[in-house]
């Protein structure tokens, strides 16, 4: 970046905090900053008429968000909406100092490109999951990806994969039953990664 837009960055950022549980941006907003996360997740998810909701993707320390760089860019308002996970600490730019910088920093530009490039390739899996993989497939990927010990909800991760409470409790079930995994009251454990492996895998070589 050049002196002069280091030092703009340098007095315009502000750092907010904003605690668990809270609305980072919600659907259908307006679009007024661009934010850079410093600690503390963020789930991004897109409401459907029926309820549910489905997990487009999480923002993690150093990322920033590709919807609402979208929405400062095309000036349009948030099309999903942003919880915070867990106790957050950002730092924000306004929209009007966003816009110079992505007029008259290449670096700028580029930091704000490379995220859009890195998570249009994350929607994209997720489309192809969607609308292709088997809810066995995806359940077994996502119970790895928290192995060993899941604190949650069988409503959530029916959230989080686009589906139904019913459908995730009878597919748990049918893991528990072939002692593939262990369910208690908000819970559940992993038993079996080496199985729950080669379900997962089903989806990633289904070749979808």
């Amino acid at each position: 970046m050049t002196t002069e837009a280091q030092r703009l960055m340098r007095e315009s950022l502000q750092r907010v905090t904003i605690p668990g549980n809270h609305i980072l941006f919600d659907l259908d907003s307006p679009c007024l900053a661009y934010v850079l996360l410093y600690t503390g997740s963020v789930r991004v998810v897109k409401p459907t008429f029926s309820g549910r909701e489905i997990l487009l993707y999480r923002l993690e320390p150093g990322d920033s968000c590709v919807l609402t760089a979208s929405c400062l860019l095309g000036r349009t308002n948030y099309p999903a909406r942003g919880v915070v996970e867990s106790d957050l600490t950002a730092f924000v730019l306004s929209q009007p100092v966003f816009n110079r910088l992505m007029d008259t920093s290449a670096p700028f530009r580029a930091l704000v490109f490379h995220h859009f490039a890195d998570r249009i390739a994350d929607l994209m899996q997720l489309v192809e999951e969607v609308a292709f993989g088997q809810v066995d497939q995806r359940l077994a990927a996502y119970l790895l990806e928290r192995a060993p010990l899941l604190q949650t909800t069988h409503q959530q991760i029916a959230d989080e994969l686009g589906t139904v409470r019913e459908v995730i409790s009878r597919r748990l079930k049918q893991f528990e039953h072939h002692g593939l995994v262990q369910l208690a009251r908000g819970q559940v454990r992993i038993n079996d990664v080496q199985r729950l492996q080669q379900i997962a895998a089903t989806l990633r070589d289904s070749g979808h």
